[in-house]
């Protein structure tokens, strides 16, 4: 089986926690786009594997979540005059859980921004983590039902909800959103330390993966066109932000921070998650020698 050198794989998943687009990737590679697709279908479910076995009993003390918002093949609005049926998906949320010491991606989900994607990303959440934590969202209603669902009493949960004025006249247009005139903190559940009821990690967190994803750039034809290659970006990107990139604000990896591992991983390491999970040949032949003796 032909395999790409090693150099060039750890380019090409570089690029593309990078944030640049497949197609950019596969001209500056000097590959197929085929190539590049294959590759991070196998980064997405090595590191899918990789977050879900080893992102558990973490102990934290402050969690933020939010979501945040993208599309795949066509927008909500464009679903019905879409060319591929079979592959429009519409708006497409992703859910994430950051720890606001070390930063670490806990816990994320992508689908629908409903009460049973909120129920399934609070119980996922709930299950990697060790110790009883502050938790903060925004005042997304879906939020009530899942945490007290999946945690019970046994959680400090607070909303921060953002209270918005009219859009001025010179502000009106697209991607243009009024003006935030202030917060209001709402304790909800377990005794929330107020000074602490914040959701601005994770909202700055947004920035990172529509700065690191391609496909997350707003006014681009860079979004995604597949739902399953839309995941399998992301997983790389968890893994590659959690275990790979330096935090500016301590210095080392959010997983090194966490206390999820002692060493700073690269490129190179996923490449090897990618190698472990390949199916092993077998001897030279065996097929042949099977079909004669049958």
């Amino acid at each position: 089986m032909n395999k790409l050198p090693l150099e060039k794989r750890v380019q090409i998943l570089h690029m593309l926690v990078e944030g640049s687009s497949m197609r950019s990737v596969s001209r500056v590679v000097g590959v197929s786009i085929n190539t590049v697709t294959k590759l991070l279908i196998d980064a997405g479910n090595a590191c899918a594997a990789y977050h879900d076995d080893h992102v558990r009993d973490v102990r934290a003390s402050k969690v933020q979540c939010d979501e945040i918002w993208s599309f795949c093949y066509a927008k909500a609005k464009n679903l019905a005059k879409a060319k591929r049926l079979d592959l429009a998906y519409g708006d497409v949320w992703t859910w994430t859980a950051i720890e606001a010491d070390s930063k670490l991606i806990v816990s994320w989900l992508v689908g629908g921004r409903d009460s049973d994607y909120a129920l399934g990303f609070m119980n996922d959440l709930a299950e990697r983590l060790d110790t009883r934590v502050q938790l903060t969202t925004d005042g997304h209603k879906a939020y009530l039902e899942a945490i007290q669902g999946a945690f019970g009493a046994d959680i400090d949960y607070a909303m921060l909800v953002k209270l918005y004025g009219a859009a001025p006249e010179s502000a009106k247009g697209r991607y243009s959103p009024a003006e935030c005139i202030g917060a209001r903190k709402r304790s909800v559940e377990g005794d929330p330390d107020p000074k602490y009821i914040s959701t601005s990690y994770s909202e700055r967190h947004n920035l990172t993966m529509r700065m690191q994803m391609r496909r997350f750039t707003r006014l681009t034809n860079a979004f995604s066109k597949k739902i399953e290659n839309h995941c399998h970006a992301l997983a790389l990107y968890f893994v590659w932000y959690n275990f790979c990139r330096q935090h500016k604000a301590h210095r080392l990896s959010p997983a090194m921070a966490a206390g999820v591992t002692d060493v700073l991983r690269d490129i190179e390491w996923i490449v090897s998650l990618i190698d472990e999970r390949a199916p092993k040949p077998g001897p030279r032949g065996a097929y042949k020698k099977t079909e004669l003796s049958g």
